[in-house]
């Protein structure tokens, strides 16, 4: 009898130990890059797209400008 209570005990400490264990599973996740070449064509971008708007309206404001500035130079220069 006492050995069956040991041999019991044994059974339910062994059970108690080993099944509410959680186990843990590992995944890896592998990131694979590949490098591909690439062609690129070259296009030549005005240089319109790469100026912003104040560029833009200063070239403007200045044509206009050096337009009246000549007109005066001109009116000046017939004094002859």
């Amino acid at each position: 009898m006492k050995n069956l209570l040991i041999a019991t005990g044994f059974v339910i400490a062994t059970f108690a130990t080993t099944s509410c264990r959680e186990t843990e599973t590992k995944t890896e996740t592998v990131e694979v890059v590949r490098e591909v070449p690439v062609e690129v064509e070259k296009v030549e971008v005005e240089t319109r797209d790469n100026e912003g708007i104040l560029e833009r309206t200063a070239k403007e404001v200045d044509k206009e400008v050096n337009k009246e500035i000549n007109q005066e130079i001109n009116k000046i220069g017939d004094d002859n």
